[in-house]
C-alpha cells in the first residue's frame, strides 16, 4: 500500500484517496493541497492487519486486511446490501435529484473539460491569460446562486480571485441561506 502525503495536513492511504488523484492536479481530500507520493504507510499497514470486524452479513470476525475478500464470497453479506439497495430505492427522497455538477467544469475557452475548480484556474492562466472574450464562469454558473447567463468581463482576473478556495468547503448546499446564517451566528456565540 502506497502511502500519500499531504504537506499541509496529514498524510492518507492512496486507496482512500483515489478520488482526489483523479484531476489533473491531485489535491488533499481535506484541506486540497496539493499532494505528493510518498512511503509506504508501514503503520497504517500494521493497524490495517491488527484490527478486527465483524462481517455485516454473516457476523464472523475478520482483520481489515481480509474483510474485502471475504464479503465478495458471502452471500449473507450480499444479501445485508441489497436488502439495503431496496430500502434506499423505495424512499423517493434518496432518488437523484437534478443537482448540476460542482466538482468538474468545462473550460469556457476552448473544448478542454473535466477540470476540478484548481485545475481551472490553472488551465485558463496558462492557456487564456491574454484572451479577452467575455464569457460565462462555468463554476459561478453551478452554484444556487449563480447566474448562468451572466458573462464576465475580465474572466482571468475574476478566476483569480473569486476561486482560489473550493465552495464545498465552506457551504451545504441543501441548507438555504436562512438556515445557513443561524448557524453561522449559533457557532459565533459558541466560540467567544
Amino acid at each position: 500500500m502506497t502511502e500519500v502525503l499531504c504537506v499541509s495536513c496529514s498524510s492518507f492511504c492512496s486507496a482512500c484517496l483515489q478520488e482526489c488523484l483523479k484531476p489533473k492536479k491531485p489535491v488533499c481530500g481535506v484541506c486540497r493541497s496539493a499532494l505528493a507520493p510518498g512511503v509506504r504507510a508501514v503503520e497504517l499497514e500494521r493497524q490495517i492487519e491488527s484490527t478486527e470486524t465483524s462481517c455485516h452479513g454473516c457476523r464472523k470476525n475478520f482483520f481489515l486486511s481480509k474483510i474485502r475478500a471475504h464479503v465478495a464470497t458471502c452471500s449473507k453479506y450480499q444479501n445485508y446490501i441489497m436488502e439495503g439497495v431496496k430500502a434506499t430505492t423505495k424512499d423517493a427522497s434518496l432518488q437523484p435529484r437534478n443537482v448540476p455538477n460542482r466538482y468538474t467544469f468545462p473550460c469556457p475557452y476552448c473544448p478542454e473539460k473535466n477540470f476540478d475548480q484548481e485545475g481551472l484556474v490553472e488551465h485558463c492562466k496558462l492557456s487564456h491569460s491574454t484572451d479577452t472574450k467575455s464569457v460565462v464562469c462555468p463554476i459561478c454558473a453551478s452554484m444556487p446562486w449563480g447566474d448562468p447567463n451572466y458573462r464576465s468581463a475580465n474572466f482571468i482576473e475574476h478566476i483569480q480571485r473569486r476561486h482560489q478556495f473550493s465552495y464545498d468547503t465552506f457551504v451545504d448546499y441543501d441548507v438555504d441561506e436562512e438556515d445557513m446564517m443561524n448557524q453561522v451566528l449559533q457557532r459565533s456565540i459558541i466560540d467567544q
